[in-house]
């Protein structure tokens, strides 16, 4: 980890990690998501805010937190779309 170095992210990863925060806060609003997914998403959302890592990083980072979650047999239906969403989108992004 790199000390307190702000990491400057190109426009195209910066849509990429807002998207992927605007579908991770829907979750965080719906009340059929259970509480250890609702955490799952708080923790993917602040890793992405983060920019002492390269965006790379932080995308497997995020990759690695939600996958686990397609495995979960509680979490809704509608949400596991969502998390496949997510992962589609965070997959894109490598670091060059």
């Amino acid at each position: 980890m790199r000390m307190t170095e702000e990491i400057k992210f190109s426009e195209e990863v910066e849509k990429a990690f807002a998207n992927v925060i605007t579908l991770l806060e829907g979750m965080l609003k719906d009340r059929s998501v259970p509480r250890n997914i609702k955490r799952i998403a708080q923790n993917a959302i602040e890793e992405l805010s983060r920019r002492d890592e390269t965006p790379g990083i932080l995308s497997s980072n995020v990759m690695y937190m939600v996958d686990d979650l397609t495995l979960d047999p509680n979490i809704p239906f509608h949400s596991r779309t969502t998390i496949y969403r997510i992962l589609s989108i965070l997959e894109k992004i490598k670091d060059n």
